[in-house]
């Protein structure tokens, strides 16, 4: 595509009038650029990609996007926000794939990963080819892309979505976070089904109040669109057990489809029996009752199942096929996920890093433990301080033992972490062990036939952060070589 012809999907007031090379490709990583890239400058939060111009250049760039005047043997277009125009040029490169496909995407505190997983299931089992982003990686058809953020940057996204297209997916699901949509990275994704999950407290560090948080969360509702198409409607999917859900539908045009549990809503889940095994519910939709059985734990799994149930139907699945999907899930790694290795107690470990999250699973685990409960928890470095405290009250609320330890504690002291938890509790039942592999061990050793250990906060994450160092560390391996020994 000639320069020229791309410059054309920017704004009017962008002027132009210099070289019009060949462009072979869009890269915004200078390691990335080759003989005939265009080069777009993105200010990051610790590099400013204006930095690298000139080695984009030296490398083989062919033009240059900037926020600044750059001088540069190459044509340098100046924008006055490079993120946005990346979106724009991406979107234009890759021919505006997201259009070609039936996008899902979902954004809320807890669940997103859950309720990906199960939505890409029931379509995949309803014959549909599929694609999936999100925390754990990005899958195109049956390939699988190793991701550093739950939502990638627009260029990343876009590309990713001509790949789908090239391996003819015809439907991709997205984890949509909070930062993705307030820095703009899903500017340009054509979303057809939007899916709120829930909201509580986390990233304050960075949305600094929680109305900033719901703030972001919004804005996939009100990107849907402002006009109605009978031949490809717009869907809004809310829970209407958050009062966030309020705000949302007066910010969209789209088609508002409710789920819950407690308020009334189009997607009910009544009569709920949780056991150690499973979960049953009737669900209660256009006036008929659908009995599920699920192999999912969990009054929170309830909510994630009733939300991908809504997204499938308004897609056209029929309910009877979305049912039978639902009861095949097993679950998702790290998330309420089982470490059995033959001991009479259970072993949890779930990727709990939240308060509501961590409050949910415990929750869970009272309603069918038989004895004691540990609970292993940290909290991360780095991140929001606020709710530290809250996490170690909830543990001591909700386990007969706390243990509380490290998580990802990247570049803050470990011990000024578990004091701001420490503060949240004093006077409270509980003990410290600041290295994560010795707090499992100690569960472990101290538990019982009967009793429950969950260990929470990383999931399926296979590593653990200590300053700039990245060491291999997986819970449910580290709680496996604990069972073993003992």
């Amino acid at each position: 595509m000639k320069l020229n012809e791309l410059l054309e999907h920017l704004h009017l007031l962008v002027p132009y009038r210099g070289d019009n090379p060949e462009i072979d490709s869009i890269e915004n990583d200078d390691r990335k650029v080759k003989k005939g890239s265009l080069f777009v400058c993105i200010k990051g939060y610790t590099v400013d990609g204006h930095d690298f111009a000139e080695s984009a250049v030296n490398k083989g760039a062919a033009a240059i996007i900037a926020e600044s005047p750059l001088t540069l043997p190459v044509p340098v277009i100046t924008v006055n926000d490079t993120t946005r125009a990346q979106a724009v040029l991406a979107d234009a490169y890759y021919g505006q794939p997201s259009k070609k496909l039936h996008l899902v995407g979902i954004t809320g505190t807890n669940g997103k990963t859950t309720t990906s997983h199960i939505i890409e299931s029931i379509f995949r089992e309803a014959n549909h080819r599929t694609g999936l982003i999100g925390t754990m990686y990005t899958k195109i058809a049956e390939r699988i892309i190793e991701t550093k953020n739950t939502t990638p940057d627009s260029l990343t996204l876009q590309k990713s979505f001509q790949q789908m297209v090239d391996s003819k997916v015809d439907v991709a699901v997205m984890e949509v976070s909070s930062h993705a949509l307030h820095i703009g990275r899903v500017h340009g994704c054509d979303y057809d089904v939007a899916v709120f999950t829930n909201l509580s407290q986390d990233h304050l560090d960075y949305h600094k109040t929680m109305e900033g948080y719901k703030y972001a969360k919004g804005l996939l509702f009100a990107q849907l669109g402002n006009t109605f198409n009978l031949s490809n409607p717009k869907f809004a999917i809310l829970n209407a057990d958050d009062p966030s859900s309020i705000d949302y539908r007066k910010s969209t045009a789209a088609h508002v489809v409710t789920y819950g549990i407690d308020q009334d809503a189009d997607f009910l889940a009544r009569n709920i029996k949780l056991t150690s095994k499973g979960t049953s519910f009737d669900l209660v939709m256009e006036g008929k009752n659908h009995p599920v059985q699920m192999q999912l734990i969990g009054k929170f799994s309830v909510y994630n199942v009733l939300a991908s149930i809504a997204a499938a139907y308004v897609s056209k699945i029929p309910i009877n096929q979305i049912i039978t999907s639902i009861e095949n899930i097993k679950g998702v790694a790290g998330r309420f996920e089982l470490v059995n290795a033959g001991q009479d107690f259970t072993v949890v470990v779930d990727y709990a890093h939240t308060p509501d999250s961590l409050e949910n699973v415990l929750k869970t685990i009272q309603q069918f433990a038989e004895k004691r409960i540990f609970v292993v928890v940290g909290c991360g470095g780095d991140r929001d301080r606020t709710k530290r405290p809250v996490m170690a009250a909830i543990a001591c609320k909700y386990a007969t033992n706390p243990i509380f330890t490290s998580d990802n504690p990247r570049s803050e002291n470990l011990i000024e972490i578990l004091k701001d938890m420490e503060n949240g509790v004093q006077g409270e039942d509980y003990i410290v062990v600041p290295d994560r592999e010795e707090a499992i061990n100690a569960a472990v050793k101290r538990a019982s036939a009967g009793d429950v250990i969950l260990i929470a906060g990383k999931g399926h994450e296979t590593y653990q952060i200590i300053g700039k160092d990245v060491f291999d560390f997986d819970d449910r391996v580290v709680a496996r070589k604990a069972i073993e020994g003992r």
